[in-house]
C-alpha cells in the first residue's frame, strides 16, 4: 500500500524529518512502514493499517509545525502513542495555549493532551487536584499558572507549600533554623518561580510578602482570601492536613494540589490525604481531580518506560497478594 503527502514548505519539512531523519525513522520502526521523500513529495509504503497510521502521524506533526512549533523526538512518540486514542484535531491543538511566560521569553504550553486538561481545570474551578507520576508536569504547570493569575492581578499573593516529610531522611540531621531544614524539600517550588519570574523579582516577592514559600504546617490557623495556593507532594499529608489546608482558602482564591500516590513517604500506619480526598471530594461541584499518566511525562524518554515498568510491577504484586 502506498499513501502520498505533497509539502511544498522545505523548512517545515526539515523540521519533521529533523536532525538526520531522526524522526521519520521513529514512525517508520514503530508502524513498519517505509518512508522517502523527492522534491515536494512524501511517499509511505507498507500495509494498509499502518501506512494510515504514519500518515495520520506525520499530518499531525505538519500541523504542528505549521503552528510554530518544533518538533522533537518526544513530540513524534507522544503524538505516535495518541495516534490511536484521540482524533489528530485534538492532537494538533496541543501547545496553541500559552499557560505563561518565563523571565527570559520562553512561552510555557501543555505539552499532552492530559496536560492540557489540567490547565484549563485549573483555570475553571477553585481547586483542583493535579495527581500523577514525576516528570508530568504538576507542580511546573501550577506554578506558572499561578504566576500567570498574579501578572494578570487576578490574585494579590501566591502561598506555595509542602508537607516537611523525611523520605528516610531526618530533618534533625540538617543545619539552620526549622525554615532552614524545610528549604531544600520545597526547592523545586524555588527552582519553577526562579523559571517564571527571574531570581530578583522573586526575591523581591518574597520579601514583600506577595510570594510565600512555607512548609504545611505554617497554614493552620490562617484564612487565604485573593490567593493562588499550592499544595506540592500532597500524596504525603494526612487526611487531618489536608481538610486542614483546603479549609484555609477563602474568597477569591484558587488552590492547586499535587502529588504522587505511588510515592507515599508516610508511616504505614497512615492513611494518605491525598488517596482519600480524591473519592471524598469527587463529587463536589467547582472542584476537578486530574490523573495524569506515564504519556504526559515530558521528561527524558526512559522515564516514561521505568513509570510504565514499575506500574506493571505493583499491580502484579497486588494480584498476587490477593490471591494469597
Amino acid at each position: 500500500m502506498e499513501r502520498i503527502i505533497e509539502i511544498s514548505d522545505s523548512e517545515l519539512m526539515m523540521n519533521v524529518f529533523g536532525n538526520f531523519d531522526e524522526n521519520i525513522k521513529l514512525v517508520e520502526k514503530r508502524f513498519s512502514v517505509n518512508i522517502s521523500s523527492r522534491n515536494e513529495i512524501i511517499k509511505i509504503t507498507g500495509s494498509e493499517e499502518n501506512t494510515e497510521y504514519a500518515k495520520k502521524t506525520l499530518d499531525g506533526l505538519f500541523e504542528i509545525a505549521a503552528n510554530g512549533e518544533i518538533i522533537n523526538v518526544h513530540k513524534v512518540n507522544y503524538i505516535m502513542s495518541m495516534i490511536f486514542e484521540a482524533s489528530t484535531d485534538a492532537l494538533v491543538k496541543i501547545g496553541t495555549d500559552n499557560v505563561c511566560v518565563t523571565a527570559d521569553g520562553k512561552l510555557i504550553k501543555a505539552k499532552t493532551l492530559g496536560q492540557e486538561k489540567y490547565v484549563k481545570s485549573i483555570r475553571s474551578n477553585t481547586i483542583v487536584f493535579g495527581i500523577g507520576p514525576a516528570g508530568t508536569g504538576k507542580t511546573y504547570l501550577a506554578v506558572a499558572s499561578a504566576v500567570n493569575e498574579l501578572r494578570n492581578k487576578n490574585i494579590k499573593r501566591i502561598i506555595l507549600t509542602r508537607p516537611a516529610i523525611e523520605a528516610g531522611e531526618k530533618l534533625g540531621f540538617l543545619p539552620g533554623d526549622l525554615q532552614n531544614k524545610v528549604d531544600p524539600y520545597l526547592r523545586p517550588l524555588y527552582d519553577a518561580l526562579h523559571d517564571m519570574l527571574g531570581a530578583e523579582t522573586c526575591a523581591n516577592y518574597m520579601e514583600k510578602g506577595i510570594i510565600e514559600v512555607a512548609p504545611l504546617a505554617y497554614m493552620r490557623g490562617r484564612t487565604l482570601d485573593d490567593s493562588f495556593i499550592i499544595l506540592d507532594e500532597a500524596q504525603n499529608t494526612t487526611g487531618e492536613q489536608m481538610q486542614m489546608f483546603l479549609t484555609r482558602i477563602g474568597f477569591s482564591s484558587k488552590a492547586v494540589v499535587t502529588g504522587d500516590i505511588t510515592q507515599i513517604d508516610l508511616p504505614r500506619d497512615k492513611t494518605s490525604g491525598l488517596k482519600e480526598a480524591q473519592f471524598v471530594l469527587k463529587d463536589i461541584e467547582g472542584i476537578e481531580i486530574c490523573r495524569l499518566n506515564e504519556k504526559d511525562v515530558v521528561r527524558h524518554p526512559q522515564v516514561q518506560k521505568i513509570i510504565t515498568a514499575y506500574d506493571k510491577h505493583r499491580r502484579k504484586a497486588v494480584k498476587n497478594e490477593a490471591k494469597s
